[in-house]
């Protein structure tokens, strides 16, 4: 550690966005924790997170305390509430943190977060920022991330923090996944000595989204061809979504939709030969639990990319890529709309045929 930091016990983490950003920020706040020899006896690392974020950050290994927070400044549906907001303060500044470290994207703003650090009286404050924050930052790491020169975002996190000598010596994500939750998911799939290809069709944005349609061609060529076992996974409210890809499937399969809690989801990735899904949280999951992925990446942004693990990203190229929108601006989808089932499902078996390979490997 570099300076003060090195004589902070008590770090505050602020990384407000979903679940799969706080999947993502893992190696970084394992480093802050001590991720090397070098790590500063005694220190802890609170997360101040969104809800979304809370359940990814209960897996996280390093991380001590969580703390949860609509800021008033991030996507969300509840109207802000100004006496909420402020006890929240008051909450911050009685836990006297003597360090805080601020995770956003490229294209966020860590101001509102870094006034709100300031006011809780922390000492130390970094983040990436674009513009001079003046006396908000006292670590100031200047934002040097584009559309055309982007890192990833586990990179960008882990390169946050080195600024301050927080080192990590395994980048890849870690996850704790509770017994509990891995012996549910063993009542709910298929025994050893099956294949199992979990699908989760479903992401927040309608642009991530690979066609339902397609998903069923995926999925019946897996069953009826292959021989593959199928369980699908989603939110409660993705249930219309997965019944009506099951229903156009019209092969056997397991609906785990809005029976798992986030853990669960993780414990069902763990015990999938393959995932399939679109650039959503589940694919950093299974960066988390070392399971094959397939990912349908959407060409709304580059750095959110399986990290560290077996995975195919398909997408196909179009001169509207990168528009960081959450709805298609050109309605075509052409991104994903390119990219034929029979492509999926070679990269799936593909897939799962070099990870046997591996493992026999290693088992020798």
């Amino acid at each position: 550690m570099t300076g003060n930091w090195r004589s902070a016990r008590r770090v505050l983490a602020i990384r407000l966005d979903a679940a799969g950003d706080v999947l993502m920020t893992e190696p970084a706040l394992r480093a802050l924790r001590g991720g090397t020899s070098d790590a500063t006896p005694g220190r802890t690392v609170t997360l101040l997170t969104s809800p979304a974020g809370a359940a990814a950050a209960a897996l996280l290994p390093r991380v001590d305390e969580v703390l949860v927070w609509d800021a008033p400044w991030m996507k969300h549906d509840r109207p802000p509430r100004a006496e909420d907001d402020l006890a929240l303060l008051e909450q911050v500044r009685a836990l006297a943190f003597d360090a805080c470290a601020i995770f956003t994207v490229f294209s966020q703003n860590p101001l509102p977060a870094a006034l709100f650090a300031t006011w809780a009286g922390i000492p130390l404050r970094l983040a990436h920022c674009r513009e001079n924050p003046y006396h908000l930052l006292t670590d100031w790491i200047p934002e040097t991330d584009t559309v055309d020169a982007m890192r990833h975002e586990v990179q960008r996190q882990i390169d946050l923090v080195a600024s301050v000598g927080a080192q990590v010596d395994d980048d890849r994500i870690r996850l704790d996944l509770p017994e509990e939750a891995r012996a549910r998911v063993r009542a709910l799939l298929p025994s050893d000595g099956v294949r199992l290809a979990l699908m989760h069709v479903g992401a927040s944005a309608s642009s991530r989204r690979y066609a339902p349609e397609r998903f069923a061609e995926v999925a019946c060529d897996l069953v009826a061809r292959h021989g593959w076992h199928l369980a699908f996974t989603g939110e409660a409210h993705e249930a219309p979504l997965v019944e009506h890809v099951r229903t156009l499937a019209a092969v056997p399969s397991i609906d785990l939709t809005g029976l798992l809690s986030f853990a669960e989801l993780a414990a069902a990735v763990a015990a999938a030969d393959v995932l399939v899904c679109n650039n959503t949280a589940p694919a950093h999951l299974a960066a988390g639990v070392g399971t094959p992925v397939v990912d349908l990446y959407a060409l709304t942004n580059p750095q959110h990319t399986p990290w560290r693990v077996e995975h195919r990203v398909l997408s196909a190229p179009v001169p509207c890529a990168y528009c960081f929108k959450s709805v298609c601006p050109e309605v075509h989808h052409g991104c994903l709309m390119g990219v034929t089932p029979a492509e999926v499902v070679r990269a799936t078996l593909d897939l799962a045929a070099a990870s046997r390979s591996t493992a026999s490997a290693s088992a020798r």
